[in-house]
């Protein structure tokens, strides 16, 4: 799971950042080590189906939609081959449906659709980026399909992946990103994905600005990944209990009004 690419992205993007050499290193590393990246869609359709996965399957993503991707990815990823997934948050983007925001510069739809055009498939992230897990029905179900009709307006084919924002989801999130019409959904967990976890809790690794090619390289052969990720995997369960007392208390809330 990456995020922005770039020398100098802003503060507020830095620590899920990557250099745009180092993203290429770990390209490179991917090629030479015979991985063979696929696109969400194509992992859901063949853990549906009970198709075969090429060798050494692996998953190239990212979250948010920054403007590095295009500049400073998409030529590292042309460079392989590799196809891979983005995650756009619709309101975010710049162009008509931009409501402000962004934590940096963001891509434009010529340039979604230039990737689209590479190869890459385009997912949904949410329209305005929420934590959605504490949103009430009608805000989640916005957030939700109004993404999808953008996307599908844009780039005249309906996503049928998603990202949750943050990582965050529960069992009424995951509900309706399945009713509104999308057929798999990644969180992030940091442990490699399994079809165990069924296709709307699909776990990903997190690449960071601070994640040298050593720590990478364990991260995709799947060696053990708890010391990489021990102190975070602690504070997202010790959040994940804050957050649903927050959501169980508007729920009572409005009930009473």
């Amino acid at each position: 799971m990456y995020h922005a690419v770039g020398h100098r992205p802003a503060k507020a993007a830095y620590g899920l950042s990557v250099s745009p050499e180092a993203f290429a290193e770990q390209m490179e590393l991917l090629g030479e080590r015979g991985f063979t990246p696929l696109t969400t869609a194509q992992l859901g359709a063949a853990w549906r189906g009970g198709g075969k996965l090429p060798g050494r399957p692996v998953l190239i993503t990212f979250d948010d939609g920054y403007e590095g991707v295009h500049r400073h990815a998409l030529p590292a990823l042309a460079k392989h081959g590799f196809a891979s997934t983005l995650f756009v948050s619709t309101g975010w983007l710049r162009g008509p449906y931009d409501g402000g925001g962004a934590p940096d510069t963001m891509l434009d739809w010529d340039q979604v659709r230039e990737l689209a055009a590479a190869g890459t498939e385009i997912g949904g992230h949410s329209h305005t980026h929420p934590q959605m897990d504490q949103l009430p029905d009608d805000e989640l179900w916005f957030e939700t399909l109004r993404c999808r009709e953008i996307i599908t307006e844009e780039l005249g084919v309906r996503p049928v992946s998603f990202a949750y924002p943050y990582g965050y989801s529960s069992r009424r999130v995951r509900r309706t990103v399945r009713e509104t019409g999308f057929a798999q959904s990644l969180a992030v967990g940091n442990a490699l994905a399994a079809r165990c976890q069924g296709p709307y809790a699909l776990e990903r690794v997190t690449v960071r600005r601070k994640t040298g090619i050593e720590e990478f390289e364990r991260l995709v052969e799947g060696r053990p990944l708890a010391r990489d990720f021990a102190g975070g995997r602690m504070l997202t369960k010790g959040y994940a209990m804050v957050r649903r007392a927050r959501a169980a208390g508007r729920k009572v809330s409005r009930s009473r009004v």
